[in-house]
């Protein structure tokens, strides 16, 4: 384990923990409905949804790029895929704290499809924080094989959160109502 790892661990396994307790615990809570006079954010869903396609996208090319020999340009894209989930998680809790959460219509096996997919959507959106993170750190502390070895199993799963994510989405967004 290099130096930068050893330094980053305590931050990445408390953020591990902190960041979905917060979700769940800012999740709980309605302006509206405790008495704040907020604007409903209603129209942030597909932006976050774009957002996660975006992720998606630049999981893919930052893939490609090192496979190519690019490491530059992979982890710049690496980079914006953080900023990106950032991002998703700021206007997430946002949403969910200014609007009622939608409940999914669908009947019959799309509805069962659907919290499969939601499911597991939130559950590996947990589990991969600690491997996002310690993945990023290896590449930068430029422990590059340690970083490839974990990177096989983070991508695939950051990637499924990101796809899910949109096709959550998608699945829903006919049910908001505004």
């Amino acid at each position: 384990m290099t130096e930068e790892e050893k330094k980053y661990k305590g931050i990445i396994w408390t953020l591990s923990v902190i960041i979905p307790l917060a979700v769940a615990a800012l999740f709980g809570i309605n302006l509206p409905k405790m008495g704040y006079d907020v604007e409903p954010l209603g129209f942030l869903p597909p932006i976050y949804a774009t957002i996660n396609g975006l992720t998606a996208i630049s999981l893919v090319l930052a893939v490609r790029a090192i496979k190519r020999g690019n490491a530059r340009l992979h982890e710049r894209l690496i980079k914006l895929c953080m900023v990106f989930s950032s991002l998703f998680l700021l206007m997430y809790v946002a949403y969910h704290m200014t609007s009622e959460s939608t409940s999914f219509g669908g009947e019959g096996a799309i509805r069962i499809v659907y919290f499969f997919i939601l499911i597991t959507h939130i559950i590996l959106s947990i589990v991969i924080i600690p491997f996002v993170l310690f993945t990023f750190i290896r590449g930068i502390a430029g422990a590059y094989e340690r970083h490839k070895k974990l990177a096989r199993i983070t991508y695939p799963m950051w990637l499924y959160v990101a796809v899910s994510g949109v096709v959550v989405y998608l699945m829903i967004s006919p049910y908001y109502t505004h």
